[in-house]
């Protein structure tokens, strides 16, 4: 489920202690115009030192290189405090994927000047 026809066209992020990958994300363009961040993911032994933070920060770097306006994302429940820490809002009623509670979060990224 999580390798989908997106990776192609995607950007992903990758964090590494020495050799060993330890945390991940991605940004997808949509056709609307926005950008999706999905795929978050850090080894449960590197939680909580900063490096979901990273990459999700370096992922909305990318996305206002990329001049893409709004950032959506499926945050789990669990998770809706980590991102709206960082800016996201969460929107929308709550619903299952994957089997597991989701809400979605949007993000809106300064206008460059």
């Amino acid at each position: 489920m999580e390798i989908d026809e997106l990776d192609s066209l995607a950007w992903h992020a990758l964090a590494y202690q020495g050799d060993q990958a330890i945390g991940t994300g991605r940004l997808v363009l949509l056709e609307t115009g926005q950008g999706q961040i999905g795929r978050m993911a850090v080894l449960s032994a590197f939680r909580k030192q900063g490096v979901g933070t990273h990459i999700l920060r370096s992922l909305i770097n990318l996305a206002q290189e990329q001049k893409i306006q709004n950032v959506v994302l499926h945050s789990q429940i669990t998770a809706i405090p980590f991102y709206e820490k960082l800016g996201f809002i969460a929107q929308g009623p709550t619903y299952d994927e994957a089997g597991i509670a989701h809400r979605n979060m949007m993000f809106t990224l300064p206008p460059q000047i």
